[in-house]
């Protein structure tokens, strides 16, 4: 298994751009795709608690824009956000990479040539 993981949804962009660098940079990977295989809570949980809930949550996706208002303030926390990125996975920012004990949010060159490679 490689060292890297990265998470995402293979038909996003910035997950592609992501995979694209990793390649360019010869750094081996495998890809867990959100749609596919899911992503658990425990999982949801230790990247909240790494990065910050408000990290992780992606109040700028579609999904979260299509989501009842009512729902939307539902979510004002870990826990109910961990709840709504278990339900809805395309609100989770894309793509998320571990490396180790690192975890890497977004894309980011600068941030990709630090903790990457």
């Amino acid at each position: 298994m490689a060292a890297v993981t990265i998470y995402g949804i293979p038909n996003c962009d910035t997950t592609k751009k992501a995979m694209v660098w990793l390649n360019k940079n010869k750094i081996p990977f495998s890809f867990h795709d959100y749609k596919q295989q899911g992503i658990g809570e425990k999982k949801l949980n230790e990247w909240c608690t790494t990065k910050g809930w408000e990290n992780i949550f992606n109040k700028r996706s579609t999904t979260w824009r299509e989501l009842p208002e009512a729902e939307q303030k539902k979510i004002t926390g870990q826990s109910s956000a961990v709840k709504a990125m278990g339900k809805h996975n395309s609100i989770i920012k894309r793509p998320i990479i571990e490396k180790g004990n690192d975890l890497v949010v977004g894309f980011n060159k600068e941030q990709y040539n630090r903790n990457l490679k």
